[in-house]
């Protein structure tokens, strides 16, 4: 008798809209997505919106346009701020079952605790003294305006787990202050609404950041307080990313955000099949999103930091627009730039907003620089100009005349040229841009740089 086939996974992304999506943010959403797509499984987004001092509405909007320009549609989404009920409901269970207590400390007297720890040679973990806290003691502080928080009262023990990426990780929870779930106003933090939601949700993985390893033993503590299984979820943590230099990756560099990346004309499929295998032995390539899901391995993750190289990039980035179809990029071209323009210059483009230069170039007033010394040569170029129309045969018609008029061949012939038709001394081919460019233009721009 054949086993049965797990379960298709359910992993979600749950970004919190307190600012733009960064290319770390942009990994592990594609991570979730890739996983799910390569098992056949549903991939969510969950907006973690319950921080309302700091989210936007305009972050989240943002956070939903980037990842569809990424391509990374997702199965369902839903945000946090719409499930208090919930939330409210897991903390009173929580409350009656004894773990979660209530505090009155201030963040300065928090603070002093701490110190004192620290000059003890002790570390600086909450001491729990809250839990000593009578009812009338608690009473007398309500009755002086305080408004209590809630911890999480931590077994003891050791929490560990296999972990998809890396490797077995354990915790010892008495190491760790009992974490604040609940805000003196009554909002719920990330540690529990996402274990409520990932319960409820039936998450079979979650797929996040190393930085989360800490909270992956505190948040399996809480799924068994709410008598979840957390040994049923499978979780993987990705190693952070480094820069070039192997110095922290700060999520504040805004020229590392996705709409920054977008704006500087950075293609989607670039970037994802970047990221996809980044941190594994495998080269990126060039690859759309379905033959990246095909061969997406956790196991390929090394236990190390990634060093994100915008070189890197920005090469696999020239790699695609080479490769790209017209109709993959004709609503971003200049007015007017057609299929002709697209073929001619894409294989000299790192980024598409190079483009506009180029059709500058083919179709607008491009002033050439006076070439000393070659006032005759490019008047004579002038005066040989074929007639129009013009086609893919006419540079080489013109040139072949210019050689036998004036002798010159190689550098000495297609210099001047290229310097008195684009203004450049590299670029695209001349025999495709040239009909662009067309015979009036052509002819005015070699009088300027005859003169």
């Amino acid at each position: 008798m054949t086993a049965a086939a797990p379960p298709a996974p359910i992993v979600r992304f749950a970004p919190s809209p307190t600012g733009y999506l960064h290319v770390g943010n942009a990994r592990i959403a594609l991570a979730n997505f890739l996983f799910a797509r390569r098992h056949g499984g549903r991939f969510l987004l969950r907006l973690d919106d319950t921080d309302a001092a700091r989210g936007r509405p305009e972050y989240a909007e943002a956070i939903t346009h980037d990842l569809r320009w990424l391509g990374l549609a997702w199965d369902d989404s839903f945000r946090q701020s719409a499930r208090l009920d919930r939330y409210a409901a897991a903390a009173e269970r929580l409350k009656q079952s004894g773990r979660l207590y209530p505090c009155f400390e201030s963040e300065d007297e928090l603070r002093a605790k701490r110190e004192q720890r620290v000059r003890q040679g002790r570390p600086p973990v909450y001491d729990r003294a809250m839990l000593r806290l009578t009812a009338a003691q608690r009473a007398a502080a309500e009755a002086n305006g305080k408004r209590p928080y809630w911890r999480f009262l931590l077994s003891g023990g050791t929490e560990g787990w296999d972990d998809l990426v890396l490797g077995r990780r354990q915790v010892k929870l008495p190491s760790v202050s009992d974490p604040v779930l609940i805000r003196a106003d009554g909002s719920p933090l990330y540690t529990f609404t996402s274990v409520v939601d990932d319960i409820e949700t039936g998450i079979t993985h979650v797929i996040r950041g190393e930085d989360h390893v800490t909270n992956t033993a505190i948040q399996r503590d809480i799924f068994a307080a709410l008598g979840a299984d957390a040994a049923a979820i499978g979780f993987a943590h990705l190693p952070l990313l480094t820069d070039s230099d192997g110095g922290k990756l700060s999520k504040r560099l805004d020229s590392l955000s996705l709409r920054s990346l977008r704006a500087d004309g950075m293609e989607a499929q670039a970037i994802t099949a970047y990221l996809a295998r980044l941190g594994t032995s495998a080269d990126p390539e060039p690859l759309e999103l379905p033959a990246l899901a095909a061969t997406f391995d956790l196991g390929g993750f090394s236990h190390a930091p990634a060093r994100f190289d915008a070189r890197q990039l920005l090469a696999l980035n020239r790699r695609v627009l080479h490769a790209a179809p017209f109709a993959a990029v004709a609503d971003r071209l200049p007015a007017g730039a057609g299929e002709a323009f697209w073929h001619a210059v894409r294989g000299n483009l790192d980024l598409l907003n190079e483009a506009r230069g180029w059709w500058e170039v083919a179709a607008g007033t491009v002033v050439p620089p006076v070439i000393e010394g070659e006032g005759g040569f490019l008047r004579a170029a002038r005066d040989l100009l074929p007639a129009e129309p013009w086609d893919a045969d006419t540079w080489r018609l013109w040139t072949d005349a210019l050689k036998a008029a004036t002798g010159r061949k190689g550098r000495a012939l297609f210099l001047p040229l290229r310097l008195a038709l684009t203004g450049e001394e590299h670029g695209p081919e001349l025999r495709d841009l040239l009909p662009l460019i067309g015979r009036a233009r052509a002819a005015q721009r070699l009088e300027i740089a005859a003169a």
